[in-house]
């Protein structure tokens, strides 16, 4: 089977940010997610290079891939590496970003319908995206597509909320002003139960490493711009929300700068049979 990269995507004019459909709902926020969005710990790469076997051999299914900030880490070892995203406006933004990288592939495709052949990948990733799949039908997807390997990593970045008075600060204000950020918030997935039933009891563990973001006042309002459930410019919360945001930034800021801590959670196996 040959991949092709897809060039011409459409960029929807009208904000998709309200949609309930998470394949659009990040199409406007394109630009504040490549600019600000956090990257991941290098430590989590060698975690993989020690636990999953990742290095140059490797055919990687990197599984809702976005803008390509971790698609280009797992670039980095060498390894072949398919970046498969549903949204257009994602995809060709890591397309403009990686398509230089002679073993990056881009392709249109979904958790639950990757358009991968059988048999295909000796390690499937997903970072910041999981909780956007349907659990049954990735399942049977990626079990198809591992083949013998099965292994798969699921990575995230979770906010520290309750260490810092600017942590607790930010919290509130996703609380108050996110259009629906308290529904789609990957926190609030039951991890235990959710891995068990994906992986199969027994089969998966987590490790966690430090992370952190040093960000200007524009670069906080971009990172949480950048965040589907943050109202965008024209909607009624979105003035109250700057505001509150720009308070908390003067509260909290040290040499015209605030640090937003994260813990970057990795949880790992083998996907059992079934």
């Amino acid at each position: 089977m040959t991949l092709e990269s897809p060039r011409g995507s459409r960029i929807p004019k009208e904000s998709d940010s309200a949609d309930p459909d998470p394949l659009k709902r990040f199409s406007d926020r394109v630009d504040d997610y490549v600019r600000y969005r956090p990257g991941y710990p290098p430590e989590v790469i060698e975690f993989l290079r020690l636990r999953m076997g990742l290095g140059e051999a490797s055919v990687v299914a990197d599984i809702g891939s976005g803008t390509g900030i971790f698609t280009r880490m797992l670039l980095e070892t060498g390894a072949r590496v398919v970046a498969v995203e549903p949204n257009d406006a994602m995809r060709s933004a890591a397309e403009a970003e990686l398509s230089a990288c002679r073993n990056f592939t881009s392709v249109k495709g979904s958790a639950e319908a990757t358009g991968l052949p059988a048999n295909f990948a000796s390690l499937i990733t997903c970072a910041q995206a999981f909780h956007w799949f349907e659990p049954s039908g990735t399942r049977r997807e990626f079990i198809r597509i591992a083949g013998g390997s099965r292994g798969c990593a699921v990575i995230w970045n979770t906010a520290v909320a309750d260490r810092t008075e600017f942590g607790q600060g930010y919290e509130r204000i996703k609380e108050e002003f996110g259009t629906d950020f308290q529904r789609i918030r990957h926190e609030n997935i039951e991890k235990n139960d959710r891995f068990n039933a994906f992986f199969g009891v027994g089969n998966w563990a987590r490790q966690s490493f430090g992370n952190s973001q040093t960000l200007d006042f524009m670069g906080l309002k971009g990172r949480l711009l950048s965040s589907s459930y943050a109202p965008k410019e024209g909607h009624p919360r979105h003035e109250q929300m700057i505001g509150a945001l720009t308070r908390l930034f003067h509260q909290c800021q040290r040499d015209g700068v605030v640090r937003m801590d994260y813990t970057t959670e990795v949880f790992f196996g083998k996907l059992g049979l079934g």
